[in-house]
C-alpha cells in the first residue's frame, strides 16, 4: 500500500512539476483558449484548423473547455496531405470531429485527469487516458504540457493528433 502511494506521488510530482511555468507564462488565464493558442506559434496548424471548422465563437465561449491541443509537430506526423485535405471546405464535418474529439466539457486539470482512465468528449466519444511512468497518455497522445490556464478553460498541450 505505501509503495503504491509513492508511486502515485512521483508520478504526480513529475507531471505536474511543468504547470508552474504554463500557468504563468499565460497570464494566470487572462485570454480564451483561441486566444492562447493564437498567441503561440506552435499552434498555427491547430488555430487554421478551428477556423476552417468554424470552431472559434464555440471555444471563445464561455466554456469551461479543457482542450488536448495538438502542437504543429504533432501535425506534421500525420501521412502527408492529411491536414490540407482536412482543411478543404468539402471536409468540414470530418474536421469538426477530429477537433471535438480533442476537447472535454469542463475544467479538468492535470491532477484529475489523473485520476482518470477515460474522458467523454465533445464528440461523444471517449478519449483513454493512462498515467505511466511520470507521463500521461490521452489515446496515443502523451501531454508534454499540461495546465495552461485560460480564461474559459484549460489546455493541455500533447505531441500527437488523436483521431475518434
Amino acid at each position: 500500500m505505501l509503495r503504491h502511494a509513492m508511486t502515485k506521488f512521483a508520478v504526480i510530482t513529475t507531471f505536474l512539476a511543468g504547470m508552474g511555468t504554463a500557468v504563468a507564462a499565460h497570464h494566470k488565464g487572462e485570454h480564451d483558449i483561441v486566444d492562447t493558442a493564437m498567441k503561440n506559434d506552435d499552434f498555427s496548424t491547430l488555430v487554421a484548423a478551428v477556423k476552417a471548422a468554424d470552431l472559434v465563437e464555440t471555444l471563445k465561449g464561455d466554456g469551461p473547455f479543457t482542450v488536448f491541443a495538438p502542437t504543429n509537430a504533432a501535425f506534421d506526423k500525420l501521412p502527408e496531405g492529411t491536414v490540407e485535405t482536412l482543411l478543404k471546405p468539402e471536409n468540414k464535418d470530418k474536421l469538426t470531429e477530429i477537433l471535438t474529439y480533442h476537447v472535454v466539457p469542463g475544467k479538468v486539470t492535470a491532477e484529475q485527469v489523473m485520476g482518470m482512465s477515460s474522458a467523454t468528449t465533445v464528440q461523444g466519444s471517449d478519449v483513454m487516458i493512462k498515467t505511466s511512468y511520470g507521463k500521461v497518455k490521452v489515446d496515443n497522445a502523451t501531454v508534454i504540457k499540461p495546465d495552461v490556464m485560460t480564461s474559459n478553460g484549460i489546455i493541455h498541450v500533447i505531441d500527437s493528433v488523436i483521431m475518434p
